[in-house]
């Protein structure tokens, strides 16, 4: 009967009185009623002679070093649904992007613009993914639920050297959250070089309970040949030395098989779940320098965790001589996220 009914509220003919809200910067609260009410902003110039409510204010200007609030939601409960953004391809690892849950005084997602987005590399990569899209020429779409009881505030740094516009839209939906949701958590760890051992870890998390619920990974491994020998591990709740969840190699964890190579070439593909959505330079094979982007999301296939979790990806490479060699000069960053019970 249960699953029944969460299967019915999901159906989009199923009118369950849930209310649906949207920020952007022709409405900054979200209101009822309140959007295109704009008499000055960034689109002003274009609109003078056509009056009010025709895309005055379409976006901001956030200055280097400033950081902008995109949504400050109170009065909750509620998910926001959809978030869409762009700015600057060229900035994406220059925005930070924050997010807290209900007052909480550290956020639970703070991590590069563009690696949230599955763009690491100054090169746009076009997603087409479940939980991640980017479209040309560089619309960025989340769809990852995030569920709040009270409060949700969300901010943008820039970090480079320059202005920048930004245009977004936020849009949530003011409905009843129960107290076993989890709330979206992210996180970004960069290791360049990796040094020795060889071992990049992604996340340690105490307390729970929570799932694990994707990793995204942006690889340079900086020596020849095939670079993706190394293992991911999970380490569950009890685990010490050895992992209860470890895979095969690194493109078997991101669906892939056989060093990606297909006749001599690496190919890109996005699906709903899991991609190498970026190879660079595309048209070379086991040169140092290439740069890779690839995720996984665990969203039919959660990793459950009860009390800890930690995860650890191996840079592994493969010598001429039939042995594994460690990329200890790789430049190695991922962004992993989960849901946990804490804010």
């Amino acid at each position: 009967m249960h699953r029944a009914k969460i299967r019915m509220v999901q159906e989009i003919w199923h009118l369950d009185g849930r209310r649906t809200r949207s920020i952007s910067p022709e409405n900054p609260t979200g209101a009822p009623g309140a959007g295109g009410r704009a008499i000055a902003g960034t689109g002003a110039f274009a609109a003078a002679g056509l009056g009010r409510g025709w895309k005055v204010s379409p976006s901001i200007d956030i200055a280097p070093g400033e950081t902008a609030t995109l949504a400050d939601i109170s009065g909750g409960p509620g998910v926001i649904r959809h978030f869409w953004l762009t700015t600057d391809r060229a900035l994406l690892r220059d925005f930070t992007l924050q997010m807290f849950w209900d007052g909480a005084p550290e956020p639970a997602i703070a991590v590069p613009l563009g690696d949230f987005f599955c763009n690491a590399w100054d090169h746009l990569a076009v997603v087409n993914s479940q939980m991640i899209v980017v479209a040309p020429a560089g619309g960025l779409n989340s769809y990852w639920p995030m569920p709040f009881h009270s409060e949700a505030l969300i901010t943008l740094h820039n970090g480079s050297d320059r202005p920048a516009p930004v245009y977004y839209q936020l849009t949530y939906l003011e409905e009843e959250v129960p107290d076993s949701a989890g709330y979206l958590h992210a996180t970004w760890r960069c290791s360049d070089p990796l040094g020795s051992p060889a071992v990049h870890p992604l996340i340690e998390i105490a307390g729970g309970p929570g799932r694990y619920a994707g990793t995204y990974l942006a690889i340079q491994p900086r020596a020849e040949g095939w670079w993706g020998e190394g293992e991911l591990k999970f380490y569950v709740d009890d685990d010490t030395e050895f992992p209860t969840i470890c895979g095969t190699g690194t493109e078997d964890y991101f669906g892939g098989a056989w060093n990606f190579d297909l006749e001599g070439a690496y190919h890109a593909y996005s699906t709903p779940y899991l991609g190498m959505v970026q190879v660079l330079p595309p048209h070379r094979i086991y040169e140092p320098h290439q740069r890779f982007g690839m995720y996984r999301w665990h969203i039919p296939d959660p990793i459950c965790f009860e009390d800890s979790l930690r995860v650890t990806v191996q840079a592994l490479g493969w010598r001429e001589d039939g042995h594994y060699l460690p990329l200890d000069q790789a430049h190695l960053a991922t962004t992993a996220l989960w849901y946990h019970s804490l804010p």
